[in-house]
């Protein structure tokens, strides 16, 4: 939680104001009770309506000032915890943004997305209520225990033993109850994960006719988190009928003792009534109390739970350089490892090529053989184990990451475009890309043709791409990554959704774009990689070939072996 307090410093103020004015209607409130006695005791013991009347007008006032100080406190109180929360994350969103793909892995999506949301709510809920309740709630039950000293000493004593049993009583549930609540919420944690994986796979299940399967899964998860919660709920039950017993009996004994005092003199009928108010502010204020302590409990853990997201120090650091030496090489690996998530199996194994300048690179390979991690490294998602990657004869680690991004444009496997229209889609890699810019990269996609279909630049584009087919997101992706004209361009297994005579058109438009440009093409196709200048052939994360298409058939078996069954099953 000290990590997360430098939130608040923009909110000094508030977190100063919004207290104070609480103390403000806390001090009112106590006063109330002697009101109600005087008028007891002053105005209907003489019959003096015009007493009567003034102090009633008094009581209101004092409940508009009240209202007034408990509204200014809210406000206060509302500003500081939305401004601190706003804060953190975004704090945490740009944190998150500074991390390596293989700090994500380690983390997991549904980790960040429960500490974005969840945590953050719960987060902002108990500053609220702390705010607003840590010191009132303390300062009500005191200010009545002394207020009732101050009224009769016996009946003082009365009321100290009567917070003593309360205080038993709920603090004792709220340590029995914390630890349950805190294991719902760990239930909950794994319902909105469940949740998630099958909002975002609907369509799978769909396919595999897996709905019952899914729902009985989310029943029987769901079942066991409510009955967690009714554990706690049943205990917590406890709390009401128990100190409602407790608060009677000290109401009882206020009662009979105030009955005896009366009759012999030594106190007053208001102040009776005064002590019985006093009674049931402190049962009031208790109850809040510990529920603003539940609520603080679950904030603390939620805090918790985000300053380890802030306790993760991101694994990659970037150099400085933001030119590379002019060399006719232009990328180059020399004995490079890999691997993932630190394991002690390496996805790559001692592998070393170098592309010239202007070279179309095909790589190409089985399922899980290390296309993608390969070309990972060269935009430096990932980082190696051992060995170093090169571009322009400077190490990818002493680029800044400025200067790697203008550098290389991506078409990842997954094609992922963003809500907004197309024209914003395209803008990614280059803000102020023209309209001109951004039509020569459409057309050298192969995507000119449906975009005009749709609308225009200005066709809106759904989250994901969803209103467009498979093969014109991947066409799109493209396009969005020739924007900005990079020095390198990869296209990772991305002509995967294109039929041949699309996929050709396409490989010809870009070996037509600049003669400085490199140009990765990763395919699982023997056809997408056939007519580059090198290919490199990859199996179970080694380098088991590279040269062109002739020398690879003559020489390489797995090569020979991807060809021949792509291609004799084409003929028959």
């Amino acid at each position: 939680m000290k990590k997360l307090l430098k939130y608040l410093r923009g909110y000094v103020k508030e977190t100063i104001l919004g207290p104070l004015f609480k103390l403000f209607e806390a001090t009112l409130e106590l006063i109330v009770p002697l009101v109600i006695a005087s008028i007891i005791d002053v105005g209907i013991s003489i019959g003096d309506g015009t007493y009567v009347l003034k102090m009633c007008g008094v009581l209101v006032l004092l409940g508009l000032i009240g209202l007034g100080f408990s509204l200014t406190a809210q406000y206060f109180a509302a500003k500081a915890s939305v401004g601190f929360v706003t804060q953190v994350k975004r704090g945490l969103y740009q944190h998150l943004q500074s991390l390596s793909y293989a700090d994500m892995d380690r983390l997991g999506t549904s980790t960040m997305i429960t500490r974005m949301t969840a945590d953050s709510s719960k987060l902002q809920t108990g500053l609220n209520l702390t705010l607003r309740l840590l010191l009132r709630s303390p300062f009500v039950v005191f200010g009545a225990m002394i207020m009732a000293f101050s009224i009769d000493r016996d009946s003082g004593l009365n009321f100290a033993v009567v917070i003593l049993g309360l205080s038993v009583i709920v603090f004792g549930i709220m340590l029995i109850t914390m630890p349950m609540y805190k294991k719902v919420q760990s239930g909950v944690d794994g319902i909105l994960n469940r949740t998630r994986e099958n909002l975002a796979g609907v369509r799978v299940i769909r396919a595999f006719g897996m709905e019952d399967n899914e729902v009985k899964d989310f029943r029987h998860e769901n079942n066991i988190l409510t009955l967690g919660q009714r554990r706690a709920g049943n205990v917590s039950a406890l709390m009401n009928p128990l100190t409602y017993v407790i608060i009677n009996i000290g109401v009882i004994l206020l009662i009979r003792i105030g009955a005896l005092k009366v009759d012999s003199g030594s106190l007053t009928q208001g102040e009776v009534i005064a002590l019985y108010n006093y009674m049931a502010q402190i049962l009031v204020e208790l109850i809040k109390m510990a529920n603003l302590i539940v609520s603080i409990s679950k904030a603390l853990a939620s805090a918790s739970r985000i300053s380890s997201v802030f306790d993760i120090t991101p694994s990659q650091t970037y150099g400085i350089v933001t030119e590379g030496k002019a060399d006719d090489i232009h990328v180059e690996l020399n004995r490079v490892w890999a691997g993932y998530n630190d394991t002690s199996e390496s996805a790559l194994e001692d592998v070393t090529f170098f592309a010239r300048r202007g070279e179309t690179i095909g790589i190409i390979g089985g399922t899980g053989s290390g296309k993608t991690t390969l070309i990972n490294l060269i935009t430096r998602f990932y980082d190696t184990t051992r060995g170093e990657v090169k571009i322009d004869g400077v190490n990818v680690r002493d680029y800044t990451r400025e200067a790697l991004i203008k550098k290389i444009g991506i078409v990842p496997q997954r094609a992922v475009l963003f809500s907004g229209s197309i024209r914003d889609n395209m803008k990614w890699r280059k803000k102020d890309a023209s309209d001109e810019e951004i039509n020569r990269a459409l057309d050298v996609a192969q995507a000119s043709d449906f975009v005009s279909e749709k609308g225009g630049l200005s066709a809106e584009v759904s989250a994901g791409g969803k209103n467009f087919s498979g093969g014109q997101r991947q066409r799109l992706t493209i396009a969005r990554a020739l924007v900005g004209d990079p020095d390198i361009l990869i296209l990772d297994d991305s002509a995967s959704a294109l039929d041949y005579a699309t996929d050709a058109a396409l490989r010809l438009a870009i070996r037509g774009l600049s003669k400085d440009k490199t140009v990765f093409i990763v395919s699982q196709r023997a056809a997408s990689v056939m007519h580059a200048d090198k290919i490199i052939v990859l199996d179970d994360g080694r380098a088991v070939g590279i040269g062109d298409h002739d020398s690879l058939l003559k020489n390489c078996s797995v090569y020979r072996e991807i060809y021949d069954s792509q291609f004799k099953k084409e003929a028959s």
